[in-house]
């Protein structure tokens, strides 16, 4: 037999290929052979040391930055709770006290 993959359905055998995509004849579900691949681009969001970020984390800024539109400083050591992630170049969102909501890059702090 030939190496096709089983239904993520029903997990039948017996599936077989149209153009782009896989049939099965036992639950007629159908699925494409782009879906295995896209499954598996799940953005990884890593600190300055290469540790993983997740929602609900706590970090540190590890640097001064500069608060864009203001005058001030968040100061190095600033601890962040509860960030969360988000697409874009800056991809954590999160409310620091004192500054209110900000977005912050992940290179510029470190996991706690």
């Amino acid at each position: 037999m030939s190496n096709l993959p089983n239904c993520p359905e029903c997990n039948s055998e017996y599936t077989y290929e149209d153009r782009s995509l896989f049939i099965c004849p036992e639950c007629a579900h159908e699925w494409s052979t782009e879906s295995e691949v896209s499954s598996e681009d799940v953005k990884v969001v890593k600190d300055a040391n290469g540790n993983i970020l997740q929602d609900g984390d706590s970090v540190t800024v590890i640097k001064d930055l500069k608060v864009k539109g203001s005058s001030s400083v968040l100061k190095i050591g600033t601890k962040v709770k509860n960030i969360r992630l988000v697409d874009g170049d800056h991809d954590i969102d999160c409310k620091i006290d004192g500054f209110g909501a900000m977005k912050l890059k992940s290179e510029f702090v470190k996991k706690n």
